[in-house]
């Protein structure tokens, strides 16, 4: 398993709202306003500065994109929020809580969960078998297992809600992208999280499955979940965001609407090419 592999594995745990889910589940942490917070990050490397005074927020039920040219510095920026790349300087929060020192696993059980580009499926198992893995690790209001029936009742809501019923007793392994991505989410969604932070989800995916996606991250968003999106994709990112951040250089070019992103004289020049269209 790939190191994003273990880390989403280890930051399965924690809680919010589910597709599908009973009333009680369903007035859980991501009914509740929420704000995800970078502020003054640095990264350097070798003497080099990747990352300089970057700040980044994300408000519940809001889809930012996190976008720039390569090597500009925005996937740094993510891993750092994150938690796979430590911050030299400035500060994360959640909710006004630091998380800057703390591991993913610990982040996750604020409210934070991550899903990787690369495959984070555990391959030799079925789908519901994956999702079921991270329902068994959760916890009711009292600090409980959840009891085999609750974990069946909510197997059966994510099956539904992302579509993947038909394909429940398949091997990870034989699933396309598109339905791994779908399996994916379902298992982000089964720790009940108040901010998802997508890396490159539209990576390897056919056009069905990038309309199918986009339809997920507007899901999230209805049930109030935060989302930060990083990809190379910019059409179908800024297609699907409420605000967007330009990295270029190490730091924040500038950020706002799609539209505004999209117009802005400097993005053209820098990223978008005075060709983009929307």
């Amino acid at each position: 398993m790939s190191a994003d592999a273990k880390a989403t594995a280890n930051a399965n745990a924690t809680d919010a709202d589910l597709p599908g889910a009973s009333a009680a589940v369903a007035s859980g942490l991501s009914s509740q306003a929420g704000r995800l917070r970078a502020v003054g990050l640095r990264k350097t490397y070798n003497s080099r500065t990747v990352v300089q005074d970057v700040s980044i927020a994300v408000d519940s039920g809001e889809v930012v994109g996190l976008l720039g040219p390569n090597g500009a510095g925005k996937t740094t920026s993510f891993y750092m929020i994150v938690g796979l790349v430590p911050a030299d300087a400035g500060r994360i929060e959640i909710d006004g809580v630091p998380v800057t020192a703390m591991p993913i696993h610990k982040r996750a059980r604020l409210g934070l969960s991550y899903l990787p580009q690369d495959a984070s499926v555990f391959r030799r198992l079925t789908v519901e078998q994956n999702i079921r893995a991270v329902l068994e690790l959760q916890v009711d209001a009292n600090g409980k297992a959840l009891s085999a029936a609750k974990t069946e009742e909510l197997l059966e809501s994510l099956l539904e809600e992302l579509q993947i019923g038909h394909i429940r007793r398949n091997m990870a392994i034989s699933l396309s992208g598109g339905e791994r991505r779908r399996v994916e989410i379902a298992r982000a969604l089964a720790t009940q999280p108040r901010f998802i932070l997508l890396d490159e989800p539209f990576a390897g995916v056919d056009p069905i499955a990038v309309i199918e996606i986009q339809r997920i991250v507007r899901f999230l968003k209805s049930r109030n979940i935060g989302v930060l999106i990083t990809d190379h994709n910019v059409r179908e990112t800024l297609g699907i965001c409420d605000r967007a951040y330009i990295i270029s250089e190490g730091k924040v070019l500038t950020d706002g609407h799609p539209d505004e992103i999209v117009g802005d004289p400097a993005v053209r020049r820098v990223y978008l090419g005075e060709h983009f269209r929307m």
